[in-house]
């Protein structure tokens, strides 16, 4: 039985003559989905690209994102540990990458390195997708950090009824929640922070029409609610997204106890992906690209 090829971890435009090349940049990298997503819209749109991997140094990012664009890369997604170094590298801010206060993607444009982040609205689509009303919704987002801060903007733009957010110590939301006040006065959304525990009481909470895990316990096996938060939160009619994918988390499983629909985020992936894709090759492409076809192969 042959070992499978080794995957490249350093994808040098220059090797590439003549075709215009992207990567996703993290560090681990091998496991990303990303390459094949984008292959797919690539062949979807009839597209001459290519799409590899970096994994920079830990420290190294702004170095190697660098010589990724001076070689001639045109575009570059960014994750796992890498957002905030994407932010202060890019010359130029898009209004929701200074919102989200990250930036997963990047592009190089007449000598200037151009950042956005795609992830909230990558949640909006596939939420949408799934048939889940957020407009006039109770939501609660679990977790105060740049992942809950990605995508606070594009589900306030929703017009959700109530939106709270959640975490272990409530200095990290209540910082949130300001910064976010005035999109969410501006939608008539109400919204307010919490702690875990607080969850706990059944007095002052009530079940949530959406509930959200931006918090990365799951790869511990972990959930960041109790299960007497849970119960107070979870009913039959709620819908459990977790934003990390390839597993039923402890957090799923909560909410399938009590009778719940859930959602892992590779839908999320697959939806943020096509907004960087549009964002590069052109956002008339947007009818050649079907992200759930796309969706659909990964799950099967």
């Amino acid at each position: 039985m042959t070992s499978p090829a080794p995957i490249d971890l350093h994808t040098d435009p220059k090797l590439f003559d003549g075709v215009d090349v992207y990567a996703v940049a993290g560090n681990p990298i091998s496991h990303s989905k990303s390459p094949l997503i984008h292959a797919r819209f690539a062949q979807q749109s009839k597209q001459a690209m290519h799409y590899g991997r970096l994994q920079p140094e830990l420290g190294g990012f702004a170095k190697a994102a660098q010589e990724f664009f001076t070689a001639g890369g045109k575009g570059m997604n960014v994750t796992v540990p890498f957002k905030l170094d994407a932010q202060a590298l890019a010359d130029v801010l898009t209004p929701r990458a200074q919102l989200a206060g990250a930036v997963n993607t990047l592009w190089n444009r007449d000598g200037k390195v151009y950042g956005d982040n795609t992830d909230g609205a990558g949640l909006v689509r596939d939420l949408l997708a799934q048939g889940i009303a957020l407009h006039g919704a109770r939501i609660l987002l679990v977790g105060a950090g740049g992942a809950a801060r990605g995508v606070l903007g594009p589900l306030l733009d929703q017009s959700p009824k109530h939106l709270v957010l959640a975490n272990r110590s409530s200095a990290k939301a209540d910082e949130l929640v300001a910064l976010f006040a005035g999109l969410a006065k501006a939608k008539n959304t109400t919204l307010e922070s919490a702690t875990l525990e607080s969850l706990e009481d059944a007095k002052r909470t009530t079940p949530f029409d959406l509930v959200i895990n931006a918090t990365a316990a799951g790869l511990d096996n972990q959930s960041p609610l109790s299960n007497t938060a849970a119960a107070n939160i979870f009913v039959p009619s709620s819908f459990a997204y977790e934003m990390l994918y390839g597993k039923t988390t402890s957090f799923m499983q909560q909410a399938l106890q009590r009778g719940s629909r859930v959602s892992d985020g590779l839908g999320m992936l697959v939806e943020q992906a096509a907004d960087a894709f549009l964002l590069w090759r052109g956002a008339d492409l947007a009818t050649t690209i079907d992200p759930r076809v796309v969706l659909a192969e990964l799950r099967s």
